[in-house]
């Protein structure tokens, strides 16, 4: 079983991650080693929807038909080449080649292809996207439409990429100026602690000195030749795999992909480089990193030979022992990080392999600073006292029922489950060679398994895996050098290990407590809104219910929940009345503790994390027809009987200094954190305040000030999904509707003092600690609230067609900005709120280039309407958002969720698509004018500490 990068899944978030879409090399194709398909070997049989395929030219492609959503597909190209392939001499150029695809192609001129997907409906980014991984790179069209048309343009783009891609001298060069800009943006301390985590962990491997987004002096140097013969090499077809998944005709799709693609032809695939090589040997070794924006992280890892075992039955049979294995140790690492004391925020354990080279065996002990000490001689002595005494058949138990229970669901909901599942499994199979077993077929191997799971069995097949953390690889990172630096790193793992053993405590497990929260409610108001088929319901206590009863998702219901109160509580006086809602949950019900929650739900879908918003007080949960009843029940013992624990709250103040500590460490988190308090002229309800004020924050407090709301406040729920509409009720009224009388209705809290926005438009300057070269600028504009919906959607269509003109001006002719963005904010609960912002990061020696950019873009806009092909590129994604709107639980539900208090919305939504497509260029042109103004521009830029701000 291939489980490539496992180990390296902390790092591929910083991998490179762009958006996307290669000329023909005559030569005969070698075969591929082994099989085509891993599931030839293995006695686990593929999910019968697929369809596997290879041309003669060695190209792979996978079909299935499926219909969740309806009328729509994803078309995916994977490429096995990667960062690993490059020379010292190409670093960067996989990445670099996967930009290239949107800079012209033999039939594609440069630029047209983003034009042409948008045209089509498809938006830069959410729908057309791409990334650079260190072994593949792979390419992605979401479709909104199933119509053939549309599915031939996306073959037809894939085809492009793979063979007919120009590099344009000229193009290249623009391009060096994106990448280096999105090197630049992505160089932040997670990037730089990687780098050394890496190097660290593998002197001497290839993947540290490959990561995807390369060297600055190989892109900056690379030439069309260069990049070319890269792609040349490595665009093979044996190294691709075209995946299609949707509401098509298989037979339709096989037949597009060959007369696409068989005529496709290149030279023999070379072998890819290994990751490694991985040491096995390798130990004894301390490194200390610091850097300020990095709390206290003591990682302890050994590196044994890659486990190279197929995919079978019995085989997975071992994985799902050991899984259960490292589960229970992490389970019971987590419940020291919930003590009222506990000896670090988080602690985990597992083993990962190294690509094909190895596998790694790591504790990881994240602790508040100068604790670390304490931290690693607590996970330590877990990590043994598991290895020594085992595991109990309750701790077992937990286990396997939250996997039953999730396999259960999966399985359930087969015949509905979302392209982007079906995709992960296609993808398993080409990345790890797992078989995309059906959903049923799992859970009935399962159910066999599982009597033949016990805490001996679990404990061994961990041991087998897990390399004995012997003299391990200890390498500390935070904000200073611990005291005595790493001979007391070593020194501590040391005593640590040496350390008498005793067995732990059996942890017990009681009944959930609730249940039984009086008279159930009795319908007072009942009707429907019969064209949408959403029933609304009031019971005497005043909750309101809306339930829409779907099939799109077999044996998946969504609930919504919101209270009045929220962020409304927040006032000049008390600004933080709600910010410990972060942490509302952690604190558990009067009865139990959230750890002891955790246990009695074990097998239960069900969700319990509150948000505060200006909504109010929300949760948003996704659970089962089975399991409805129960995830009532907890909520209403949320409203009715919060813990208020202290382990919730020392859980909140653990996170009080991280946060402070990296607020300057990059010019984006530094802009997001006081940008609030810029807008509202430090209205000290949107600042962020002193850190002694969060930190001298309670449980008490919040109690006191969000209790008469919880217990009082308006209650409207919304269920969407695969629930005949009576039981939805009748369990509502067991639960939520048996509570005392509440509010009819939310409050519209007009003495709630306005939300200003300055008078002040003067520049302002702000700071950060990163690199010196790094720079942010951002314009923002006061507008309005969402009261006219014709006003709201034509300043999102302006957005739209803002970030379009931005991308093309910054991004694709002056190379200055990797990601330039627009966003209209227009308020519904603080009248005459809204605003309208751009911003880009930029090279500090590049400001006033990038500040006439942005501000000719906007007077372009303002003093002439747009050409009708922008207006299309703009509005046409948003018309099939709209279209394919209610095609899901999730569509429906912010239609169902507020169908009482705010019907309004429904009519929005069911004027939208009409309103969106009456505007014109001059309506865009005026909202522009409108909002737009010079004078009321405020201007934020933020600049390394020491650098000269520019006149």
């Amino acid at each position: 079983m291939r489980l490539r990068a496992a180990a390296t899944a902390a790092f591929l978030a910083i991998l490179a991650a762009c958006a996307p879409l290669a000329q023909d090399v005559a030569s005969a194709p070698a075969q591929r080693a082994g099989p085509v398909w891993a599931f030839e070997e293995s006695d686990i049989p593929p999910d019968e929807g697929f369809r596997f395929g290879q041309l003669p030219n060695g190209m792979r492609y996978i079909v299935r038909q499926n219909a969740t959503p309806a009328g729509t597909a994803i078309v995916r190209m994977e490429i096995e080449a990667g960062s690993l392939d490059e020379e010292v001499d190409e670093l960067g150029f996989a990445h670099f080649v996967e930009h290239m695809a949107f800079n012209g192609s033999t039939n594609v001129p440069e630029g047209e292809m983003v034009r042409l997907l948008e045209r089509n409906g498809l938006a830069f980014g959410a729908d057309t996207n791409a990334s650079t991984g260190f072994d593949r790179t792979t390419y992605k069209l979401d479709l909104p439409r199933n119509d053939t048309e549309l599915l031939d343009v996306a073959l037809h783009l894939m085809r492009e990429t793979a063979s007919e891609l120009g590099f344009d001298p000229q193009a290249v060069e623009r391009e060096k100026g994106v990448i280096l800009a999105e090197r630049r943006d992505r160089n932040t301390y997670t990037l730089r602690n990687a780098l050394d985590d890496t190097q660290f962990l593998h002197p001497g491997a290839r993947y540290p000195d490959r990561f995807p987004i390369g060297a600055a002096e190989t892109i900056a140097g690379a030439s069309a030749d260069a990049l070319r013969a890269f792609w040349s090499r490595e665009y093979v077809p044996e190294h691709t795999t075209i995946v299609v998944i949707g509401d098509f005709d298989p037979d339709l799709v096989e037949a597009r992909i060959r007369d696409t693609f068989s005529g496709w032809t290149g030279p023999a695939p070379e072998p890819q480089p290994g990751g490694g090589p991985v040491d096995p040997s390798t130990a004894g070794r301390t490194d200390v990193y610091v850097d300020p924006a990095l709390s206290e992280r003591i990682t302890a890892t050994r590196h044994g030979p890659w486990l190279d075992k197929p995919d079978t039955v019995a085989q997975r049979q071992e994985g799902l022992l050991r899984q259960i294995g490292y589960n229970i140790v992490n389970r019971r690492l987590q419940r020291l990080s919930r003590l009222t004391d506990p000896p670090f925020r988080g602690a985990g354990f597992g083993t990962g392999d190294v690509f094909e080279d190895g596998r790694s065996t790591r504790i990881i002990v994240d602790t508040a600073d100068g604790k670390w000490k304490r931290g690693l001689e607590a996970a330590v002595q877990e990590y043994r006292r598991a290895l020594a005494f085992g595991f109990t058949e309750a701790e077992v138990a937990e286990q396997v029922a939250n996997i039953r229970t999730a396999t259960e669901n999966t399985a359930a909901s087969a015949d509905t489950l979302n392209h982007q599942t079906w995709e992960g499994l296609a993808f398993g199979l080409l990345r790890e060679d797992m078989v995309p077993s059906g959903p049923r077929s799992v859970l009935e191997r399962l159910e066999t398994f599982i009597p033949q799971i016990t805490p001996d069995r679990v404990l061994a097949a961990m041991k087998r895996e897990a390399v004995p953390l012997d003299d391990p690889l200890l390498r500390f990172r935070g904000r200073t050098t611990p005291a005595g630096g790493a001979d007391a790193i070593r020194a501590a793992w040391n005593a640590a290990m040496a350390e008498q053993l005793a067995r732990g405590d059996a942890q017990t497990s009681s009944e959930f407590a609730y249940g039984d929260f009086g008279e159930p409610g009795k319908i007072v108001e009942d009707d429907r809104i019969e064209d949408l088929g959403i029933r609304r319901v009031r019971f005497d206590n005043n909750v309101m219910l809306n339930i829409k009863r779907t099939k799109l998702e077999k044996d998946r219901v969504l609930v919504d929940l919101t209270v009045d109160g929220g962020d409304m509580l927040n006032t000049r006086e008390n600004p933080l009345a709600t910010q410990m809602m972060q942490v509302f949950s952690l604190g558990g019900l009067g009865q139990h503790s959230r750890d002891e929650l955790q246990t009695i739900l074990a097998g239960r879908t069900i969700g319990s994390s509150v948000s505060s918003t200006a909504e109010g007080f929300t949760v948003n949960a996704r659970t089962t027809p089975r399991d409805l009843g129960l995830q009532l029940d907890v909520l209403a013992a949320y409203l009715s009987d919060p813990g208020y624990r202290l382990e919730g709250e020392v859980q909140y103040r653990q996170n009080i200094n991280d946060f402070f500590a990296r607020r300057d460490a990059t010019p984006s988190s530094a802009l997001q954190t006081r940008i609030g308090g810029i807008l509202s002229d430090e209205d000290p309800r949107f600042t962020i305040l002193e850190r002694q004020d969060y930190r001298d924050l309670t449980f008490e407090k919040l109690r006191a000030d969000i209790s008469e709301r919880l217990g009082n406040g308006a209650i409207e729920i919304g269920i969407v999904g695969d629930i005949p509409e009576d039981q939805a009720i009748a369990l509502v009224a067991h639960s939520l509707g048996a509570l005392p009388g509440r509010e009819a209705s939310f409050r519209d809290y007009a003495a709630q003092q306005p939300r200003p926005f300055t008078a002040d438009f003067s520049r302002r300057i702000l700071r950060h600690e990163g690199p010196e070269d790094q720079a942010l600028l951002r314009f923002t504009w006061p507008t309005t609230d969402d009261g006219d919906p014709v006003e709201t959607i034509t300043m999102e269509l302006l957005e739209r067609i803002m970030r379009i003109e931005l991308t093309e001006t910054l991004r694709e002719r002056l190379g200055k900005a990797y990601s330039p963005s627009a966003a209209s904010s227009m308020s519904r609960y603080w009248d005459g709120y809204g605003t309208f912002g751009i911003a880009a990061s930029v090279d500090v020696r590049e400001i006033a280039e990038t500040r006439d950019a942005l501000v000719d873009t906007v007077e372009r806009l303002r003093s002439a309407p747009v050409d009708a092909d922008l207006l299309q590129r703009a509005r046409q994604p948003m018309v099939e958002t709209f279209q394919n709107a209610l095609k899901s639980n999730g569509g429906w539900l912010t239609l169902v969720d507020r169908a009482q208090s705010q019907p309004d919305r429904i009519e929005r939504f069911l004027m939208a698509e009409d309103r969106l497509r009456a505007l014109m260029p001059a309506d865009v042109q005026s909202a522009a004018a409108r909002w737009l103004v010079p004078e009321k521009r405020l201007e934020v830029l933020v600049l390394p500490e020491g650098t000269p701000a520019p006149d």
